[in-house]
């Protein structure tokens, strides 16, 4: 139990307490939180009181303006964070509970707080490791028996993303214009893209000190590595993202934006809602092997509600992280195996989480099936999508709990789709 209060249901619980950048307009510094029920705990105004062997000369960190810095100590100083706030926090502990003041300067209602990137990303890295919706792409394109390329359990594939349009929760993306090429006996066109989608994605944030230029990260060390995982939308423009890809990859379809949840769930929040391991029914190679679990029991939702909607939002898709094929270890130990730099704050995404049946696909492609069909919106009478609106809001959630008295969640991931530019 907590001294801040908790109500039932509650994303931020005593369990979780995630990580997050936030400002007031009374104070529009920017300084690190952890959330608590309805209220955010700030650190920069109790860093004195984290005093264990890890974090007793490291306790300026917490007051900085990102949290690159508490990223890149070590799992041990992590931990020991944790288990101050919890204490910190306990209804049994008096610190902050009866010191008046104290309290009143770092208990911050979650109403009032404008939230920001948690840290500056230095890179960011999307993967494609989840089979379903791999699947389902490659059968779009290539036909059932091509569907996944002869690479994909060998190893797992991914592309380098931008990530100067990686932005936070609540941060509205505008449609873009591009080139496509709508008939294939023609010319392509510019204009804006007409196939405007969304990815249901979580990502993970690297963590510890950087490996040096060469030295890659083990897989048997990678959890050394991994900070805390956000939920992500993945802004795609399928249009431009057909014509472009040919021969390197997603480009100017994907760079448009991407928007990530505000708090950073830790890893050891997670450890209760561990699951087994998606089977892999080709053996990875050595640097890629691992028995221990590393694979996760979170439920995803993803609801799209129009401009202008004055009822509740449309649920499309029930998704599980569970359904990654490769693990976070696997990604992490594979994008350095040639010995490239991963440093504290970059952002690694798992791509597009599908499952197995249609209402458990991560997109608007899928969920449409390349537009051949459309999605109804339930709570919205009359309105029915094969791609997104302008106006469209989409939402993202996500939590995990195991029927034993613990439920942690990842708050949500929302943003709003804005017309094109005229050129």
């Amino acid at each position: 139990m907590s001294w801040i209060p908790v109500s039932a249901g509650s994303d931020f619980t005593l369990d979780n307490l995630p990580y997050g950048v936030f400002s007031t307009v009374d104070d529009p510094r920017h300084r690190i939180g952890v959330a608590v029920g309805d209220s955010v705990l700030d650190l920069s105004k109790i860093s004195g009181l984290f005093k264990g062997p890890y974090m007793v000369s490291n306790q300026k960190v917490l007051e900085e303006t990102a949290l690159n810095s508490f990223m890149a100590l070590s799992y041990h100083h992590w931990a020991e964070t944790r288990a101050t706030i919890k204490e910190l926090l306990s209804v049994e502990n008096p610190r902050l509970r009866d010191d008046a003041q104290l309290k009143e300067s770092c208990v911050v209602q979650m109403d009032s707080v404008q939230m920001h990137l948690p840290c500056h990303i230095g890179d960011y890295t999307d993967f494609y490791s989840s089979i379903s919706h791999a699947t389902n792409v490659g059968t779009m394109f290539r036909g059932k028996d091509n569907a996944l390329m002869p690479n994909w359990k060998q190893l797992p594939v991914g592309y380098h993303g931008r990530s100067s349009t990686v932005v936070v929760s609540e941060t509205p993306v505008r449609r873009p214009n591009g080139q496509t090429r709508p008939n294939d006996a023609e010319p392509p066109v510019f204009g804006p893209c007409k196939l405007m989608d969304f990815e249901l994605e979580m990502a993970f944030f690297v963590g510890g000190a950087a490996n040096k230029m060469g030295d890659p990260v083990p897989v048997s060390s990678a959890h050394e590595r991994i900070f805390g995982m956000v939920l992500m939308n993945d802004w795609s423009a399928r249009d431009i993202q057909k014509w472009e890809y040919v021969p390197l990859g997603p480009f100017t379809a994907k760079n448009l934006g991407t928007v990530i949840s505000p708090w950073i769930v830790t890893m050891e929040a997670l450890q209760p809602f561990l699951t087994d391991n998606y089977p892999q029914d080709v053996e990875p190679l050595p640097y890629l092997r691992h028995s221990e679990k590393y694979n996760f029991d979170i439920n995803l939702q993803v609801a799209i509600e129009p401009e202008g909607n004055s009822t509740k939002p449309s649920v499309v898709c029930r998704s599980n992280f569970k359904y990654m094929y490769w693990t976070m270890l696997q990604q992490l130990a594979h994008h350095s195996i040639t010995g490239c730099v991963m440093k504290a704050g970059d952002l690694l995404a798992s791509g597009t989480i599908s499952g197995e049946n249609e209402d458990s696909y991560g997109s608007m492609l899928e969920l449409s099936w390349r537009g051949s069909k459309t999605v109804q919106l339930e709570n919205s009478p009359g309105e029915e999508r094969k791609f997104l609106k302008d106006g469209d809001n989409v939402i993202i959630t996500g939590f995990c709990d195991n029927n034993s008295g613990k439920r942690i969640g990842f708050g949500k991931c929302s943003s709003k789709v804005l017309p094109a530019n005229k050129i």
